[in-house]
């Protein structure tokens, strides 16, 4: 295949840092999926964080989608994996699920934040900037509101405090 004519100070290895990024992403979305589903049962009934986690789904899947058309936009080749299953199918209490999604934010901003020393290190200002202006400060700011829902979710405990902040999620 002949090289694009686009490409320009765009590493291989950014290239391939931005696939696997995608792969990443499009993961989260199948973990937060998973959650939904789980939480949406009639035996868990949660409906407040099942929503919760259908919205994080279609943002991991956005943020897949973004990386795509960064990825063709530079001139890179988009390469699909194989996207693993979530690693469990019960999800447990909404605290352990919630608590889930905080590590699992906190992996993908880590990858984020490997993806952008390397663009810097390859000298990539235009991606370091697509990575400041598109993901990073909304990582941190996913990360340190389920922080404080997790926080709030201790301080209620179960039954009624649960309910109260399940109902507010699906508002």
């Amino acid at each position: 295949m002949a090289l694009s004519k686009v490409r320009q100070n765009f590493h291989s290895d950014v290239e391939s840092l931005i696939n696997k990024q995608i792969n990443m992403e499009l993961y989260a979305s199948y973990v937060y999926l998973s959650m939904s589903a789980y939480f949406a049962r009639d035996d868990v009934a949660l409906l407040g964080f099942a929503k919760r986690f259908k919205e994080g789904s279609h943002e991991e899947r956005e943020h897949a989608e973004k990386l795509i058309d960064y990825q063709t936009l530079r001139g890179g080749k988009v390469v699909f994996r194989e996207i693993s299953k979530p690693t469990v199918d019960e999800w447990g209490t909404a605290l352990e699920a919630i608590e889930a999604s905080l590590q699992l934010e906190r992996t993908v901003n880590e990858s984020l934040l490997t993806m952008h020393k390397a663009a810097d290190e390859l000298h990539d200002a235009q991606f370091t900037d697509f990575l400041e202006g598109e993901f990073l400060k909304e990582q941190v700011d996913a990360i340190k509101e389920i922080g404080d829902l997790i926080t709030k979710m201790k301080r209620a405990g179960d039954g009624l405090g649960l309910h109260i902040i399940d109902k507010e999620l699906s508002s």
